[in-house]
């Protein structure tokens, strides 16, 4: 009878002092949760600006030799919304992200800069580097076929800058740098691998302000 009432208390003792644990254990599980929820961009599953810089930065600590940094922009996205509506829109940004995410797998870093802007950090080998853009441009001009069956044309033009081309592993001189490449092949159905004058384009906040020997430029309709 003492020995079980022992056994008893020691049983109590443990169920008590297990119960702040299991709390803390579930607290700290929908922290975690909502932290990776404020990583990511609802609507795409992409990286948020701040979660993809700092994954971005890694890779090409990481991939010195073979990384590639990826920008694209839906063209005439504003188009879609004023013809479609904006909850198309929303379903045109979702399917961009599931492409984006399916090209670049799960170890590189993609990320929504905002609006209808993305951006990439992924090891990409020489050899393979133009087949797998071309790849990502016709995922990308692949019709979105909707809920109602009905289908949306899209597009988006795409720029890449690999530190090699450019002579830096800094992410902003590199994003900047394809950013401009991007620029170059606007509208024109391929990706443009950017050069060391791509990299001199002065730019605002990311986005141009001139090329280099012209007038200043900037994003088309």
């Amino acid at each position: 009878m003492q020995l079980r009432t022992r056994i008893g208390n020691r049983a109590l003792l443990l169920t008590t002092a297990a119960i702040p644990l299991t709390g803390w254990a579930v607290h700290a599980t929908a922290l975690h949760r909502r932290l990776a929820a404020s990583r990511v961009d609802p609507l795409t599953g992409l990286l948020r600006r701040d979660a993809y810089t700092h994954r971005a930065r890694r890779l090409l600590a990481r991939h010195s030799d073979d990384a590639v940094v990826v920008m694209v922009d839906a063209d005439r996205f504003k188009a879609i919304n004023d013809r479609f509506g904006h909850a198309v829109g929303d379903t045109v940004l979702a399917a961009f992200g599931a492409r984006l995410t399916a090209w670049a797998g799960p170890t590189a870093a993609a990320g929504r800069l905002g609006g209808d802007e993305f951006a990439l950090v992924l090891g990409l080998p020489t050899e393979r580097r133009v087949q797998r853009l071309e790849q990502l441009m016709r995922m990308l001009h692949t019709p979105v076929v909707l809920d109602d069956g009905r289908t949306v044309d899209v597009a988006a033009s795409v720029g890449a800058a690999t530190p090699a081309a450019i002579g830096s592993h800094d992410l902003t001189v590199l994003q900047r740098a394809a950013d401009a490449a991007l620029y170059t092949g606007q509208h024109t159905g391929r990706a443009v691998l950017a050069t060391r004058e791509h990299a001199s384009v002065p730019s605002f906040n990311g986005r141009r302000l001139g090329r280099p020997g012209t007038a200043a430029w900037g994003r088309a309709a």
